[in-house]
């Protein structure tokens, strides 16, 4: 009797098929997305129409909210104008993917102190989108520490110097502002 291998590492790992951001009217701020079940640009833009449509009338300021929706789960979280979502397949753990969301909303609050909407977002997109790969790497969920990703993010904002403490995150963003600033006034 043969043995017959099987690859769990996909099945096990928990994973995510899109990271999203949207501003107050559903629109992007920052998008990622995992999966190829959204294969066009219409296709992705249709499907977060619906779940900002789908979510808008909630209260989810205080706490993480939770809906089914289209076969997925969905998380999500509002904070002032901004709408931060993480979806997954809806055999994936509601505690995991709320704890993915929440690394990233804090993370986001960190790195932006505390200064979390859209014109701010808009303006530290880079940050944003670094955030996002430190959480998720093809959609396979890495951290969820929302220090560990800001400090992760800071650290690479400024030529990958070594990780800073809390306090330093701060210094290291004004630092990669001012460069970011000077590069784009050369």
């Amino acid at each position: 009797m043969g043995h017959e291998y099987k690859d769990y590492s996909k099945e096990s790992c928990p994973s995510v098929k899109n990271i999203l951001l949207l501003d107050s009217e559903g629109k992007r701020v920052a998008v990622k997305y995992f999966s190829d079940d959204w294969p066009t640009h219409s296709a992705k833009l249709a499907f977060e129409k619906s779940v900002f449509a789908k979510t808008l009338k909630t209260n989810a300021r205080s706490e993480v909210e939770i809906t089914m929706f289209d076969g997925y789960v969905v998380v999500y979280k509002f904070v002032h104008d901004l709408h931060f979502f993480v979806t997954a397949g809806d055999d994936e753990n509601e505690l995991i993917l709320a704890s993915v969301l929440q690394g990233f909303c804090d993370a986001v609050g960190l790195l932006l102190r505390n200064d979390v909407e859209k014109r701010t977002a808009l303006e530290n997109l880079d940050l944003i989108l670094l955030c996002i790969d430190e959480i998720v790497d093809g959609g396979i969920i890495l951290e969820t520490d929302a220090n560990t990703i800001a400090g992760k993010v800071a650290a690479n904002a400024v030529d990958g110097a070594v990780p800073f403490s809390e306090q330093t995150i701060t210094q290291a963003l004004a630092t990669a502002r001012e460069h970011l600033a000077r590069s784009l006034l050369k």
